[in-house]
């Protein structure tokens, strides 16, 4: 059994690699949510309900740091653009799966790369993210005749999480949220440089690539002054 700790009402288990993780997460038929700094600084009562009723992993370094603050020094980040791959790695011959998520041409390349290096996948289901209201229903009752195993879906935070709570009351299966890791899978949008994720730089990569993140990032300052004077 991983440990956890509650860190700003948010409860995150401190795994130390993705197949414990996998392990742990599989038969439970649970929710997996990525957890990172700025998630445990913002999130509302609604998404931390949601977290603590399923299972919370450090997807950031800064969840890493904030564990290892609170006495879990063997965790290990778990990044959520990695994890999915590795459940379809370990499963893809023996569980069904379902896809959302992303632009119409995005979960297509992403649907097309899946099936020439995964031949024998069981994809049961797919569709973009762009769900209109009159949508949900007929998505609802296609994964509760389908039944997948696995579910992910590639929406972002909070969108993501409410879906899958109410996919989970129609099929009961283990359910991930994986942001925009289907546009890093299709080549849509590229992913740090492996010499930023050695030295855990990936949030700095993203903020010179993408500016309009700085005002978020200012946020994590007030984090990690929280977190160094045991505020959390």
């Amino acid at each position: 059994m991983p440990d956890f700790r509650i860190i700003n009402g948010i409860r995150i288990y401190g795994f130390q690699s993705k197949q414990e993780l996998i392990d742990f997460s599989t038969h439970q038929n649970r929710l997996l949510v990525a957890v990172n700094a700025e998630k445990i600084y913002n999130a509302d009562p609604e998404l931390k309900e949601v977290i603590n009723q399923n299972i919370g992993y450090p997807d950031g370094v800064g969840a890493v740091w904030a564990l290892q603050q609170k006495g879990i020094s063997n965790v290990k980040k778990i990044p959520g653009v990695e994890l999915w791959l590795e459940f379809i790695k370990n499963f893809h011959t023996t569980k069904s799966f379902y896809f959302i998520g992303a632009r119409e041409d995005i979960i297509q390349a992403t649907i097309k790369k899946l099936k020439e290096e995964f031949p024998d996948i069981n994809l049961v289901g797919y569709r973009n993210g762009y769900i209109q209201p009159e949508d949900k229903a007929g998505l609802l009752r296609d994964v509760a005749e389908k039944q997948p195993d696995i579910v992910f879906v590639a929406m972002g935070s909070p969108a993501q999480e409410r879906l899958m709570t109410e996919m989970l009351e129609v099929n009961k299966g283990v359910y991930l949220g994986l942001g925009g890791s289907f546009d890093i899978y299709s080549g849509k949008t590229k992913r740090a440089p492996k010499a930023f994720i050695d030295f855990k730089l990936e949030w700095f990569y993203r903020l010179i690539t993408e500016p309009k993140r700085a005002y978020r990032q200012v946020k994590l300052l007030d984090f990690a002054w929280k977190m160094i004077n045991k505020k959390y």
